[in-house]
């Protein structure tokens, strides 16, 4: 598989690098406590737009750079950034941190590759965050998320700029290189907040920052996702993170995983879309640390 430490180092502060089947896996590690490593979504944003400070003050949060994004290595076949390939990595990384169990975040399309790795290794997860997911891709999802998109300018009757996000990220797919697909990505993102354009001045360093690498952001994976079936065979406890507004992960979605769960908490933040870390910190930090207490 690849190389696994057996000394603290691995979980040291800063950026670490080890190989996988020789491909280059970078993390970054930050903060005391339990551990948590979180996977970001996408596929192929960067990972630091998912950082929480405020998670580092009760885990050692272990953020991973998934394959393809970052500073980590790139695979030889496009075709190869599925699911199944970032859940390889995923436990590589759990498996270097020489960890007997890691609590697990993910978030968006991170969610789907954490729920996928918590059914293939039961053994090695102590509680999960899923966060803004669902544990059902397909054409009703995308349905949904589609109309949730045409409607946002809607929402916002008052803003002029919301008239252009649905083009924009109409955008996103026709892009063939990192540089167009981050562009569009940008100037789609207000979509992805309940109120990007009434906290301007917090979110746009944030909306400046996001990064994305086409290769594996344009993947298909040959597989629909759908482990609705499978949920209860999760049985460590789960905490279900959705936005209210989350036009792509919504609650719809959250109650779905929720139900199927054996031992789950749901909490809809009330004022956030898809980025509650961002828009409700101190909500979504509390409902992270629950899973510390059951």
């Amino acid at each position: 598989m690849g190389s696994t430490s057996h000394d603290v180092s691995a979980l040291a502060p800063g950026a670490h690098t080890f190989t996988v089947d020789g491909v280059r896996q970078v993390y970054h590690v930050a903060g005391t406590g339990p551990v948590c490593v979180a996977h970001s979504g996408g596929p192929g944003i960067e990972w630091a737009y998912l950082r929480a400070p405020s998670l580092e003050e009760h885990f050692t949060m272990v953020y991973v750079e998934p394959v393809g994004t970052g500073a980590s290595g790139r695979l030889d076949d496009p075709a190869d950034y599925r699911l199944d390939t970032y859940v390889r990595f995923l436990h590589a990384v759990v498996e270097h941190l020489d960890a007997p169990r890691v609590h697990l975040l993910g978030h968006s399309h991170g969610g789907f590759v954490v729920q996928r790795y918590a059914l293939a290794h039961p053994d090695r997860v102590a509680g999960l965050a899923l966060y803004d997911t669902s544990p059902v891709t397909g054409a009703e999802f995308w349905a949904e998320a589609m109309a949730g998109l045409a409607a946002y300018p809607q929402r916002h009757p008052d803003r002029p700029e919301a008239a252009a996000v649905p083009a924009a990220f109409g955008q996103i797919g026709a892009a063939t290189d990192d540089e167009s697909l981050g562009a569009a990505l940008r100037a789609a993102l207000p979509v992805y907040f309940a109120d990007f354009w009434g906290r301007q001045d917090e979110f746009v360093p944030f909306q400046a920052a996001v990064r994305i690498w086409s290769a594996p952001a344009g993947a298909q994976d040959p597989t629909p996702f759908d482990v609705r079936d499978n949920l209860g065979e999760i049985t460590v406890p789960v905490v279900v993170i959705v936005g209210a507004y989350d036009f792509i992960c919504g609650p719809r979605w959250a109650k779905q995983a929720h139900a199927g769960l054996k031992d789950s908490r749901l909490v809809v933040l009330e004022h956030s879309g898809h980025f509650g870390h961002i828009e409700q910190p101190t909500e979504f930090t509390e409902a992270v640390v629950g899973l510390l207490s059951r």
